[in-house]
């Protein structure tokens, strides 16, 4: 799953891979998966993006956010977006492909479940995507002492854990389940634990085991759980997941 990490690693590839290039095509299977999620019509796709500029490319919470002229295509959750030269062969199954005047492409697959989302600029009302944009993230500035001392102060705040606390509500966006588990253990704190129960000394390991933890697996490309736009493994050695489950 794309979160905070992979977001901004996907971001910075693509804002570099796509430099230049002209949308050409856009193709969607006949049959799209029930879980890959469109924006209305995605039939509709080609005729917003073609003959369109590649802008840019960002992270917004869990989410990529590219910019074609005035259009945007987000991706979020299980979103597994490609890079291609031209003539490589893609993997099968893409559920979105973008193709460009110089016969690149960006080939996008589902994992689970995703959004595949394409707009006119300020024409999406989605309140994850809403959120993301107006929340700091924890790899900022802004993401500081004070301003998560505040993320404490809201109604039926004793009886959360801090699971539900760090992935739920929007309160981080970007911050899910897989993340999660590495900044608890590196804080100390068990994710079942009250958030009722924490000791001031409590908050500030774990403010500073979200800095810390996510800066670290976003300087190494990603968790090692996660592949980047190329289909490379991050290299951020995750402490709990999949990868470590039964050692």
């Amino acid at each position: 799953m794309i979160e905070i990490p992979e977001a901004f690693v996907l971001a910075n590839q693509i804002d570099e891979s796509l430099s230049g290039k002209i949308v050409d095509g856009v193709e969607v299977p006949a049959n799209p998966g029930k879980f890959s999620f469109y924006l209305g019509d995605p039939l509709e796709y080609e005729r917003l993006l073609i003959g369109s500029n590649f802008s840019s490319a960002r992270a917004i919470g869990g989410m990529v956010e590219i910019s074609i002229d005035k259009r945007r295509l987000v991706f979020s959750d299980g979103a597994v977006p490609r890079f291609y030269e031209k003539n490589e062969t893609p993997q099968p199954k893409s559920q979105l492909t973008v193709r460009f005047g110089d016969g690149s492409f960006l080939s996008v697959y589902v994992r689970l479940y995703a959004g595949l989302w394409c707009f006119e600029e300020g024409d999406f009302d989605n309140k994850y995507y809403l959120a993301a944009q107006e929340k700091p993230s924890p790899l900022s500035d802004n993401f500081d002492e004070n301003y998560f001392s505040k993320l404490f102060d809201f109604e039926k705040a004793d009886s959360l854990s801090l699971k539900g606390f760090l992935a739920t509500e929007q309160r981080i966006p970007g911050l899910g389940n897989g993340v999660l588990q590495d900044i608890a253990w590196t804080a100390g704190l068990h994710p079942r634990i009250k958030i009722s129960k924490f000791s001031d000394a409590d908050k500030e390991r774990l403010f500073s085991s979200i800095k810390t933890v996510l800066r670290d697996m976003t300087e190494n490309c990603g968790r090692d759980s996660e592949k980047d736009l190329f289909g490379i493994e991050g290299k951020y050695k995750t402490v709990i997941g999949r990868a470590t489950f039964g050692k």
